[in-house]
């Protein structure tokens, strides 16, 4: 059966104290939306509703950034979750499925758990995700008669036996698409607030004798994300989460807890990632690589066998194949590193190619931007570049070629040949003493003036 996402993401998100929409603050690189419709995806919906309000264009533009094909409509007065869910409606006109309800501020609800509300919603017209937990505190209850959820009773308005139940109200249902609207648009305001909330169409499918069920799920899969210091905690749960599947799935992770990973970092097993090691969004680890100590990746691919750091940068697009070697203090941006090339110390390689086996000495620059446009260094394959050379780009140096310590090249460099660029060195015999003693001198009769 055909199914859609609604998807709320019109709160500013006050208690958060920013300009960016709530559902845009990012977790593991991503912002809480694309999480929240990661996890919708999963079902291959059919269509994907997003209901902006706040920063609509922004979040338009990130929802799209994940799905082309997201439609996003306006809410533009927040007047419950009802009123947001109301505002999908005609872009859902005649769809002929199931359709489920998420928040874009909650982003760790798990795919397996959806499709389990797809599945009961078979045998029930209406599917609320619920959660158990030690702490009620002020969520709403769910009352239940055995698999029947009679109804949801908000804290506010609960008696002291209802408050005692631990079954909470995530605000995540399903239900058929069409029955989902009918009962929204018999959602009244007559409360406190003058909303019209999503969760009175339980009462209203129970007095039209409608099914009602609830699906049980972790708490973890619920959290909502409303403050700073509640981002931080869901930072935080998302890294344990990613750091337990990258072991489980085989990774070696020396000190688990100083890793950091994005959102779609990929490490195949046998890869060893040491301790303080970033993975920015965009990063693909082949087996047996080992990433050392206080590197930071982002956007890179590195290939399997590879080493990087300890205290190494890869940017986005390069490329490491089998058996690269980046070292300490080595930035690399935009660059394809052939098999069994060495980059091992202090140097920065952007915009370039350097060939198998190659090898790159100690504070060499490839010299890609020449104020206005960048341009691309060739390095072939066996080439030797020596310490501190400057490869003025765009340029290329040969296969087997070499230049000496301390050369600017700005020319290409022929297959096999020796480049120097630089000037020859001249020795001034005892210039050096005369040199220190007028240095000395000049500072002894400064020091006298200062007196």
């Amino acid at each position: 059966m055909a199914t859609a996402l609604i998807i709320l993401a019109a709160g500013k998100g006050t208690r958060m104290k920013s300009d960016l929409p709530k559902v845009l603050h990012p977790i593991g690189g991503a912002p809480m939306l694309g999480h929240a419709m990661r996890a919708g995806q999963a079902l291959t919906p059919d269509q994907t509703v997003i209901v902006a309000g706040h920063g609509a264009e922004a979040v338009a533009a990130a929802a799209r950034a994940h799905d082309a094909n997201a439609q996003v409509v306006l809410q533009s007065e927040q007047l419950g979750t009802a009123h947001a869910v109301a505002q999908a409606a005609p872009a859902l006109a005649g769809h002929d499925g199931d359709a489920i309800v998420l928040y874009g501020d909650t982003p760790f609800i798990r795919p397996e758990t959806l499709r389990r509300m797809l599945a009961a919603r078979q045998d029930h017209d209406l599917v609320v995700l619920g959660f158990d937990t030690a702490d009620p505190g002020r969520y709403g209850r769910l009352v239940m008669e055995g698999e029947r959820l009679e109804r949801i009773v908000e804290f506010k308005d609960a008696t002291e036996a209802e408050r005692a139940i631990g079954f909470c109200n995530s605000g995540v249902i399903a239900a058929r698409t069409e029955t989902l609207f009918e009962l929204i648009a018999a959602v009244g305001n007559d409360n406190a607030a003058g909303e019209y909330y999503l969760t009175d169409i339980v009462a209203i499918a129970r007095a039209r004798g409608l099914g009602a069920t609830a699906v049980a799920c972790e708490e973890s899969e619920t959290l909502g994300v409303n403050s700073r210091a509640e981002l931080v905690q869901a930072e935080a749960l998302f890294q344990d989460r990613m750091r337990a599947a990258m072991m489980e799935g085989g990774a070696i992770l020396v000190a688990p807890e100083t890793v950091h990973f994005a959102h779609d970092t990929q490490i195949a097993p046998d890869a060893q990632v040491e301790q303080n090691v970033v993975f920015a969004p965009g990063v693909t680890v082949g087996a047996r690589a080992r990433i050392r100590a206080f590197s930071h990746l982002e956007g890179c691919e590195v290939a399997a066998g590879a080493v990087v750091g300890p205290y190494a940068r890869l940017r986005p697009g390069t490329k490491l194949a089998e058996d690269a070697r980046i070292g300490n203090f080595v930035e690399v941006k935009n660059a394809v590193v052939a098999a069994g090339a060495k980059v091992n110390h202090l140097s920065y390689i952007g915009d370039a190619e350097l060939g198998a086996g190659s090898n790159v000495g100690a504070g060499t620059v490839t010299c890609n931007y020449d104020g206005v446009s960048k341009h691309r260094t060739r390095i072939g394959a066996r080439v030797f570049i020596g310490s501190d050379t400057m490869l003025v780009a765009p340029v290329t140096v040969g296969d087997d070629a070499m230049t000496a310590s301390g050369s600017v090249i700005t020319e290409n460099v022929p297959q096999g040949a020796l480049a120097l660029g630089r000037a020859r060195q001249v020795n001034k015999p005892g210039l050096a003493v005369k040199l220190f003693e007028m240095l000395k001198l000049n500072k002894r009769k400064r020091d006298r003036e200062a007196e």
